[in-house]
């Protein structure tokens, strides 16, 4: 069959279909015409009927029983009734009715009440229940159908015709019913009648069968099911079509059925056919399709083409893509060594065998003297970024051991890699490393030893190119050696005191040096035990001497130390003083931030305040951002006998002269002084081994300005102020410490999956050099400064201060409650010098509570001495969330782009307005000042309810002095509430103290 004979019978196919959907099915219920002996229907009245059966012909000359009529000369009624036709479950009917009629005007003689018409009626009935005389013989009970009228007449020798018309009876509910036929003065016969319903044939179409259906209301559902062989695709649900109560399909079904896999549509979507050789079909969706590259299929009725020899397809690649095979081996591998760290990198390989999902694997191995042999590389040896499922073509090797060989194997890999049953091709490439490494320390020897405590010391190793930075010691209890019951100590010289040790124990040690390569190996272990209990040690009785006078001494320099301090306390008054990083200050129980850059070798600082931590603990996963310093990490650490947690990692990148190495570090020494929820938390350092790291907790969410534009709108004001309250409590208790942070601002808030907020990035912003390219630093005195974020005494003088850092905490409220947006918007940075000099303020952010921007304006005066300190804030917060209430106080306008900053130019505070007068002029609007007090607003209390239509009153028309006049009602009132406490409320600190808000903006919660 060619392919013009294959259209024209799809063609067909679909005609034929159509014709289904528009051409119904007919049911016949009765038929005179089939009927060969006496009717025996019903004639009214019976005592002289003038219906009459007969024997006739119809129009096609068979013989035909009829029934006929001709009484012109009588107005009277005269009824004809069949017997009970049963519905068989059919709404409605149809009766075909032909007949002659003859034209009244043919009759001889003509009489007033011939008619040309007859009517039709119905009347339902569960049974054959018609007599006689029931129904009555009248329209109702029965049904008028219609009056029929004849579309041809009768005429004296004119030509025969036969009038045929088809009524509708219905809607039927009763199990049959009878016609009846009413004729009043016509002529007529009444040939034959046809009754009948109509119902949808069944039919096959886009894969669905659906029976045959008689609809039983106007639109009537019909279910179907799907053809052989296919299957309905997504949530099971049966075909569905239409049936309309002409007997016709109504529209198109509504259907999920497919063909299964291996199948596809054929002849019209009526049938499906398994897929000819060469073909699949994976899904139920869609037809056959020839097999891709490099694959076929054998049989008909593929669900999947099987790949040739040699080629693969892996489990997450579709049916209908290409099988591919391996890759081959990565070129070119290209070795940098750096001393014991090495960077590998390669091409990739010549055929990549049709894959796009190209990885590589890097194997180590460790050769010694003799050739051939080699062992795999230990657990000290790292990679970065990963040893494993690496994707670009660079790795970097760490912890490797000076004069070494090592043979590195770069695996290359792909989707089909592990399905091929082979091993990876792989090129390998020989290094020697370099640089020596400290030698063993000999002998440990026992100074002292007590029922706690141990004072060991070592002979130096001989140094004849290196020099050593520091010992560690490991020690362990003899009879439990497990890697949980060892302990590390860290001493810079050859001597170290083992303390917190179990009496009457045996204890083994080990040391090992550390130069800038890193640490050698551990010296053999030597056995120590501690004493029994009440037994003394020869040395014990003068060690006991020597600490009792050397705590005398130190208690004696305290005491001159706390004298002298607050001598000069009595004669120093500038708070500024107060604030300075590097004061060192004696109290009782009172923690003092010390400057690590005041010790004369920074590195003593380091070892002071941060933990040396064990590379081997730490297990880097992936690069997060980048610093100021190199790359941040996020990790795992898992110090033994502690729960592993995650760390965020900060790396010195490569090539770091000593200054940047201490200025990196000096990060460290400064939070490892600081123990609060609210302030990032230092895990440790490593120091150790290259790169050198920072260890601190993990944060989830990232810095906060970048979680709250992400998050924008998505939080309520009760949590935001959450937030501000543990900034400010991270805060103030770093102000307590008389630690000045220089560089507060969401940028460096970080935020954790529970929505705490912890201040990080300490002492960073010192050194920030000139060719630094980051915008929101700017030069200022030499130094870079972030002027958005700065008070003005700090921009001009660099006097940074706690009340410096409460301007720079007002900076980050507004970023807070505004979801991130950037302070003074687009503006440069000399503009905001200039509108901050002017005495320019920033307007509430949007649905900003007016108590939150009117503490913002508190923190930005211009005197600092009239600032809130941070414990103040800190209160007026935990106000705030005790009385959520007050944060349904909104500001008017918000911020914006398009909004102008505040103008705080010698305007009077609200708080301090005694009349209307003072109101008026402090905003600005002092042209009313007569049109309030002529309309009857006399004092400030009756401004709480004014409105816009008072305004209107008093002759404010334009719109903008509304707006205007009504934010400023709200802050009016609460400071008028409150104006007796205003001037001086006192607040009580978290430890207990009493301070002060001064100043005519204090926030009167």
């Amino acid at each position: 069959m060619d392919s013009t004979t294959k259209k024209l019978a799809l063609l067909g196919l679909v005609l034929l279909d159509f014709v289904l959907l528009i051409f119904g099915e007919e049911e016949i219920l009765m038929n005179t015409k089939a009927e060969t002996s006496d009717l025996r229907w019903t004639i009214y009245p019976r005592t002289k009927p003038e219906w009459e059966q007969l024997s006739g012909l119809d129009e096609e000359n068979n013989s035909v029983r009829t029934y006929e009529i001709c009484q012109v000369d009588s107005a009277s009624s005269h009824w004809l009734r069949s017997g009970l036709i049963l519905r068989r479950g059919a709404s409605q009917a149809y009766v075909e009715l032909t007949f002659t009629m003859m034209e009244c005007s043919s009759h001889t003689t003509h009489h007033r009440s011939c008619k040309e018409t007859f009517n039709l009626y119905y009347y339902q009935a569960d049974s054959n229940e018609a007599t006689d005389t029931h129904p009555p013989w009248m329209e109702n009970p029965y049904t008028k159908v219609d009056t029929v009228a004849a579309d041809f007449l009768l005429r004296k020798g004119g030509e025969q015709k036969f009038n045929v018309k088809t009524l509708r009876l219905g809607p039927l509910s009763m199990r049959g019913f009878y016609l009846a036929f009413q004729a009043q003065g016509a002529c007529m016969a009444l040939l034959s009648v046809r009754v009948f319903f109509k119902k949808c044939p069944s039919m096959v179409s886009a894969l669905s069968s659906f029976p045959e259906t008689v609809p039983r209301t106007l639109v009537q559902e019909a279910q179907g099911v799907c053809v052989a062989d296919a299957a309905q695709q997504g949530r099971p649900r049966p075909p569905k079509l239409f049936c309309g109560e002409d007997g016709q399909w109504v529209g198109q079904p509504t259907t999920s059925c497919a063909c299964l896999p291996g199948f596809e549509a054929a002849d019209g979507s009526t049938v499906c056919h398994k897929c000819p050789v060469g073909q699949f079909k994976a899904g139920l969706e869609g037809q056959c399709t020839g097999c891709p590259g490099y694959s076929h299929a054998a049989g008909i009725g593929s669900t999947v083409c099987a790949c040739r020899p040699g080629y693969l397809r892996a489990e997450s690649d579709a049916p209908n893509s290409p099988c591919t095979r391996p890759p081959s081996a990565p070129r070119g591998i290209v070795p940098r060594v750096n001393e014991t760290t090495l960077t590998l990198e390669w091409n990739e390989p010549l055929d990549s065998g049709g894959r796009s999902d190209l990885s590589y694997a890097v194997r180590c191995s460790m050769c010694g003297v003799r050739r051939g042999q080699c062992a795999p590389c230990g657990d000290s040896v790292s990679y970065r970024p990963a040893q494993l499922g690496l994707v670009g073509r660079r790795a970097e090797v760490w912890g490797l051991l000076p004069h070494t060989t090592y043979t590195f194997s770069i695996d290359a890999l792909s989707g089909v890699s592990a399905l091929s049953g082979k091993a990876p091709a792989w090129d390998s490439i020989n290094i020697t490393t370099n640089h020596d490494v400290p030698a063993l320390v000999s002998v440990i020897r026992k100074s002292v030893s007590t029922e706690s405590s141990l004072t060991l010391h070592w002979s130096v190793p001989t140094q004849p190119h290196y020099t050593i930075l520091q010992y560690q010691l490991r020690y362990c209890e003899k009879e439990r050696q497990s890697g949980e019951q060892c302990h590390y100590k860290e001493s810079p010289g050859n001597q170290v005191v083992l303390s917190d040790l179990r009496r009457a124990t045996q204890y083994e040690v080990q040391v090992r040096a550390r130069t800038l390569v890193g640490y050698g190996s551990f010296s053999p272990a030597a056995t120590f035990r501690t004493l029994p209990d009440g037994h003394d040690s020869p040395s014990q009785i003068l060690v006991t001497g020597v600490l009792v006078a050397v705590g005398l001494l130190l208690v004696i320099i305290v005491i001159f130390a706390a004298v002298f301090c607050m001598r000069r306390h009595r004669r120093t008054k500038d708070p500024e003083l107060a604030d300075k990083t590097s004061q060192y200050l004696m109290g009782q129980g009172v923690k003092v931030y010390i400057d690590p850059f005041t010790y004369e070798d920074p590195n003593e600082a380091v070892r002071e305040f941060a933990k040396e931590i064990d590379v081997s603990f730490v297990k880097i996963e992936e690069v997060i951002g980048a610093g100021e310093f190199g790359e941040v990490c996020r990790g795992r650490l898992k110090v033994p006998g502690k729960k592993e947690n995650y760390v965020a990692i900060k790396t010195l990148k490569g090539g770091f002269t000593d200054k940047q190495r201490r200025d990196f570090l000096s990060e460290a020494s400064i939070m490892g002084q600081f123990q609060h929820p609210n302030i990032i938390h230092l895990e440790g350092i490593i120091t150790a081994s290259c790169p050198v790291m920072i260890l601190t907790e993990f944060m989830e969410n990232g810095a906060l300005d970048s979680f709250l534009r992400l998050n924008d709108s998505q939080f309520t004001p009760i949590q935001l102020v959450g937030m501000l309250r543990g900034i400010a409590s991270g805060m103030k208790y770093l102000s307590e410490m008389s630690y000045v942070h220089r560089d507060l601002a969401a940028r460096n808030i970080l935020i954790n999956s529970n929505l705490v907020c912890k201040v990080s990035d300490f002492g960073l912003s010192r050194f920030l050099q000139e060719n630094s390219a980051d915008p929101t630093y700017t030069s200022s005195l030499g130094g870079k400064i972030p002027i958005r974020w700065t008070a003005p005494e700090a921009i001009a003088f660099r006097k940074f201060t706690s009340a410096s850092d409460v301007w720079s905490y007002g900076i980050v409220m507004w970023e807070v409650m505004s979801f991130g947006e950037r302070p003074y918007w687009d503006m440069s940075n000399q503009d905001v010098i200039n509108a901050i000099e002017q005495d320019y303020r920033l307007p509430p952010p949007p649905d900003c509570p007016t108590h939150l921007h009117q503490l913002m304006l508190d923190c930005w005066q211009k005197e600092r001495t009239s600032r809130p300190r941070f414990a103040e804030i800190v209160s007026a917060l935990d106000k705030l969330i005790r009385n959520p209430a007050s944060l349904k106080i909104v500001a008017q306008d918000g911020a914006g782009p398009s909004y102008p900053l505040l103008d705080q130019r010698g305007t009077q505070t609200l708080s301090t307005c005694a009349s209307v007068g003072d109101w008026l002029r402090a905003i600005k609007m002092e042209r009313y000042e007569d049109s309030f007090l002529h309309t009857g607003f006399t004092s400030v209390e009756q401004l709480a309810h004014i409105t816009t239509d008072d305004l209107l009153a008093v002759g404010v028309t334009l719109a903008g002095h509304q707006r205007k006049i009504l934010s400023s009602i709200p802050t009016l009132t609460t400071t008028t509430a409150t104006a007796a406490s205003a001037n001086n409320t006192t607040t009580t600190t978290s430890n207990g103290s009493s301070s002060t808000l001064k100043g005519p903006n204090a926030v009167p919660f």
